[in-house]
């Protein structure tokens, strides 16, 4: 299947407001922070690197930026732009969500202004409604092709799903044996405060709750593992989201332990945090190698045809293609359906020869 005129440029138009939302919140950070990278030190995490003013963003914000812009020339000329826009429009809507009940908390008076907290409201209810808008318009926006030059959707080739199915897979299980382990490890005064946000783990004013961010990660990270093994249309434009945001993610932890010389004394730090150091760079490697498996072109899908390949050029069924009539329908080539006996072959019977097999996919 792929998308209409009409729910192309829906969906682009979404893209673009959801871009534009993000991008006016990194602007005031920008301006209120004064230094470029004081803010990115801020977003990767560093214990030294807090600005007097707090930023309203955070690390996941410039990631959701990349996929609203990808995703906008997406919807304008990709093959999977439905699948891209059902994708983007569910990561926005799970990250986006606890914002409607932590900008308006008690833990933000006095870090934030009265109009400061309206507009972050104001701009997360216009973002989950956008976020719902692209699932609609990905899911119902959808038409079969109209011909044989129209591209299909791809799949990912059989060794790019292994690739993400065995990257993907470790990143989201080492992730959630992380939560597993905070959600045991972590006082009771301080647990809601990971999951859902709260006055003792202040956050930026638009943030995600890192304890939510990072189980929605690992879950959308074992869904696309266990899709791509099966080589799932979504799982290109799925995976590719969530390889972006664990390549930001253990980017900016292997920048931590450099910067706080964690690597240089590995050492003599304790067990927890050689762990956390060592899950840096397997989300690190593992985002970038499914990043560059599933961002390859793949294997074209034929269900949107209602019809599979058959080999070299001979369809087995539905509609003639590539100048040849559907196989045993006439004579012809050596191949006669029900007429008189040539080249040697029998009719119509039980020793009728069968077209070339497929050639193997690629990637």
């Amino acid at each position: 299947m792929i998308l209409t005129r009409g729910a192309r440029i829906t969906g682009a138009v979404l893209c673009a407001v959801l871009a534009a939302l993000v991008a006016g919140w990194i602007v005031r950070d920008l301006r209120a922070v004064g230094d470029p990278w004081v803010l990115v030190r801020h977003w990767a995490g560093y214990t030294d690197g807090r600005p007097g003013n707090p930023p309203a963003t955070l690390q996941t914000d410039p990631v959701l930026l990349v996929v609203h812009v990808l995703a906008l020339f997406a919807a304008l000329r990709s093959p999977v732009a439905a699948s891209t826009l059902v994708a983007t429009g569910l990561v926005t809507s799970v990250l986006r969500l606890p914002g409607v009940w932590t900008i308006g908390s008690s833990w933000t008076d006095g870090r934030f202004s009265d109009e400061l907290r309206t507009r972050a409201l104001i701009g997360t209810f216009v973002a989950l409604a956008a976020g719902l808008a692209l699932v609609v318009t990905g899911a119902a926006g959808r038409r079969r092709p109209e011909g044989s030059s129209e591209p299909l959707p791809t799949r990912p080739g059989r060794r790019a799903g292994v690739t993400a199915f065995l990257a993907l897979g470790a990143s989201g299980t080492v992730m959630t044996a992380w939560e597993i382990r905070r959600l045991l490890a972590l006082p009771d005064a301080l647990r809601p405060g990971w999951y859902i946000g709260g006055e003792l783990r202040t956050l930026g004013l638009t943030a995600t709750p890192p304890g939510w961010s990072s189980l929605a990660l690992a879950v959308i990270c074992l869904v696309v593992a266990s899709t791509a093994l099966f080589r799932a249309v979504h799982a290109r434009p799925l995976g590719m989201i969530a390889a972006g945001f664990l390549l930001v993610s253990g980017g900016c932890g292997i920048a931590r332990a450099v910067h706080h010389g964690w690597l240089e004394h590995f050492g003599e730090v304790g067990t927890e945090q050689q762990l956390g150091v060592l899950t840096s760079f397997l989300l690190g490697l593992a985002g970038a190698a499914a990043l560059l498996v599933l961002a390859r072109g793949g294997v074209e899908s034929t269900d949107g045809r209602n019809q599979a390949y058959g080999g070299y050029g001979y369809p087995q069924g539905g509609m003639p293609g590539h100048g040849y009539p559907p196989y045993g329908s006439t004579p012809g080539y050596g191949y006669p359906g029900g007429g008189p006996h040539g080249y040697g072959y029998p009719g119509g019977g039980a020793g009728s020869p069968q077209p070339p097999a497929s050639p193997p996919p690629g990637w």
